[in-house]
């Protein structure tokens, strides 16, 4: 399907339907978060990556990536290009009534961190942690422009670079713009999908970057990094989620900024 632009995100995107969709534990798809839970965990968990602050790219109205993070991270700086997307997110760093309900992920993560138990801390844990939630925009050189901020320790992005890159050279410079955020030495993490040329969110598609493995670690090698973890997940029942991605594979990338 055709590219689809940013004034479509921001007259048509629904976030609420997105996280009903892709966010739920139950919806079909508890495989791939729990694949997206686990790998966090074992980075940002014992003995894993650490720092002072991390930034996270296209967060969307999503928190589960963040969750492991909050442990080792004490400021974390959402971003996101979609202005419902940010509106989702704030409601729910207020408390809102009415938000998307994350208990049974937040449970899944602290399963992994042995005390079940402790999820409404972990809640509020992550909401201390975040300290901003600012406008972003991966093509453009400065991707929080007009706001600078200092170099950060680490940098994740989740499900955003093949959204908002229509060919595979705006793919790669999108990865050097957000580079430009990070220090060096500092960490990314990416967590992608493979093969994927649609989502759909409510009754609408939205494009999507095909990518394969081979080009996903080619395009961090070029924005100046070294590999140190890479996994890819094979998806074990791709026709439930047909009418939603076509995805095949999930891909979840930690590398080191040279």
């Amino acid at each position: 399907m055709d590219f689809t632009g940013g004034e479509v995100y921001q007259s048509s995107f629904d976030s609420k339907a997105y996280l009903a969709s892709f966010c739920s534990l139950g919806s079909g798809r508890d495989d791939i978060l729990k694949f997206r839970l686990k790998k966090c965990f074992e980075t940002f968990g014992p003995g894993g990556i650490t720092g002072d602050v991390l930034v996270d790219i296209g967060t969307g109205p999503a928190i589960y990536h963040l969750l492991s993070a909050c442990e080792s991270f004490p400021q974390i700086i959402s971003t996101d290009f979609t202005d419902s997307n940010r509106q989702e997110l704030e409601r729910w760093l207020r408390r809102d009534l009415g938000t998307f309900d994350w208990s049974e992920i937040v449970k899944t993560v602290c399963d992994l961190e042995g005390d079940r138990n402790n999820w409404v801390e972990k809640e509020n844990k992550l909401r201390n942690c975040i300290q901003k939630v600012l406008k972003c925009d991966v093509t453009k050189s400065n991707p929080l422009d007009p706001i600078v901020i200092p170099a950060a320790d680490c940098l994740t992005t989740a499900l955003c670079l093949e959204t908002a890159c229509q060919d595979i050279d705006s793919y790669y410079q999108s990865l050097k713009n957000i580079t430009t955020l990070l220090k060096p030495g500092g960490h990314l993490v990416l967590i992608g999908v493979l093969g994927n040329s649609f989502y759909k969110v409510g009754e609408k598609n939205f494009f999507s970057l095909t990518l394969d493995e081979e080009t996903v670690r080619n395009a961090v090698i070029d924005a100046g990094y070294s590999i140190k973890d890479i996994e890819v997940y094979n998806i074990p029942n791709i026709a439930s989620s047909a009418h939603i991605t076509d995805t095949y594979a999930n891909i979840f990338l930690v590398a080191q900024k040279k």
